[in-house]
């Protein structure tokens, strides 16, 4: 580019304990590159701040604000589920956006977020041979559900891995204790609605001993072999955990937390797995149990972080900047894997033609044959993956995170209506 950009930065979808960190990274980054990038503007609310043109400029924050982010979870700008449509079905959001782009000199747009925003970024990306504006737009990929192909790994896994990894680990000391008089079985329900990575991650306390049982995705839920195998584990231990995917499904599809309702995105709302599974293991067996969802507390757990996940995040940020000053376009910075152990990697990229609406999932020969448990090669992949902790300061007990000012741009078009 010929003269000096300003930068568009938003943040997508469910939001992690490290989105933060990226953030983090690409502002930074941008302040060491002046020369090159203006000012960064984030979204406020994903793309919806770029439609409405309401941006917040991080210029008005401190040094010692943004560097804070790295170790403040949730999305700092705040985030959103919106479907950005094709250019064929909705012109006039990509007009709009053009031109508020015109109209704050924004050449440059880092999008923060996970399959459906990569598929928002991979249409920004296509404005400039579509509609004739320069914009160079990378995508910085994050989701807990670990489901972005080409990369090894994603930003917000590694830590929601630890975070479900030492929770199984705990419950499950827990119920040992209390099982010879009370509960003997506990359920816990994680995320994951097509990839069942997070639910992997439970398998890890097999180490130690604990019977536990997983629920994934890519496997056909058979509810007369899954009560055998508990009831059988209950028998041989005293007790049993079972881990479940929220995207655990019947042969004909069916979720078992299917709500009959959908998301901005069209897909299925899910929640309420393991009650079904906690009341279909007493009705059958009768013991007791107790369950738990995980929800947010799995994804906003930033106390507990592996220090592998925040540090991924902020090169993912950092390399994203990197790529747009060489001129990259429509692409996404990825985590390549070197080795297992010692865990190496490196940062690649990626086509974001070859990210957008591509899931990936658990590989067959990460689960075991009876599909109820992780093997040892599903173990050497996720090990590193929450290796290592990176602590935020306290102070009276809780941790210090930080809140932006998050100053608005002043507007410079008329409203517009999504």
């Amino acid at each position: 580019m010929a003269k000096k950009m300003n930068a568009f930065y938003a943040q997508s979808g469910g939001v992690t304990a490290v989105i933060n960190a990226s953030a983090c990274g690409v502002i930074e980054t941008a302040r060491k590159h002046k020369d090159k990038i203006g000012k960064v503007y984030a979204g406020r609310n994903g793309i919806i701040g770029a439609l409405t043109e309401d941006l917040i400029d991080t210029t008005k924050e401190s040094t010692t604000a943004i560097a804070a982010l790295r170790s403040t979870p949730s999305g700092a700008f705040g985030s959103c589920r919106f479907k950005l449509k094709s250019l064929e079905a909705n012109k006039r959001e990509y007009e709009r956006l053009i031109e508020v782009f015109k109209a704050h000199n924004i050449g440059y747009f880092f999008y923060n977020g996970g399959g459906d925003s990569a598929d928002t970024c991979f249409k920004i990306s296509q404005l400039s041979e579509a509609m004739g504006y320069p914009i160079q737009a990378i995508h910085v990929p994050k989701t807990v559900d670990n489901d972005l192909p080409i990369t090894d790994c994603c930003p917000g896994f590694g830590s929601v891995a630890k975070y479900i990894a030492v929770s199984t680990l705990e419950a499950s000391f827990d119920v040992r204790s209390m099982a010879k008089t009370s509960t003997k079985v506990f359920v816990l329900e994680v995320m994951g609605r097509h990839a069942g990575w997070i639910a992997a991650a439970g398998g890890l306390v097999e180490d130690y001993g604990i019977p536990v049982v997983i629920l994934f995705p890519e496997i056909e839920f058979d509810q007369k072999k899954f009560l055998a195998r508990v009831n059988r584990l209950v028998k041989e231990h005293g007790y049993c955990t079972v881990v479940v995917s929220e995207g655990c499904h019947y042969p004909d599809g069916t979720f078992l937390a299917e709500q009959g309702t959908r998301d901005a995105f069209g897909h299925a709302q899910l929640g309420g797995a393991a009650p079904v599974v906690a009341n279909m293991i007493k009705d059958a067996h009768g013991h007791k149990f107790h369950w738990a969802v995980a929800d947010y507390l799995q994804r906003a757990a930033r106390h507990i972080a592996s220090k592998t996940d925040v540090k991924q995040a902020y090169e993912l940020g950092q390399k994203a900047v990197e790529l747009a000053i060489k001129g990259h376009n429509s692409v996404m910075p990825t985590v390549e894997r070197i080795s297992d152990a010692p865990y190496k990697y490196k940062i690649g990229m990626a086509d974001l033609k070859d990210v957008a609406n591509v899931e990936k999932f658990m590989p067959r020969d990460f689960i075991t044959k009876d599909g109820f448990g992780i093997t040892p090669k599903c173990k050497r992949y996720l090990t590193p993956l929450i290796q290592g902790e990176d602590y935020p300061k306290y102070k009276d007990g809780l941790p210090v995170y930080v809140t932006l000012k998050n100053v608005a741009v002043a507007k410079k078009l008329a409203a517009f209506k999504l």
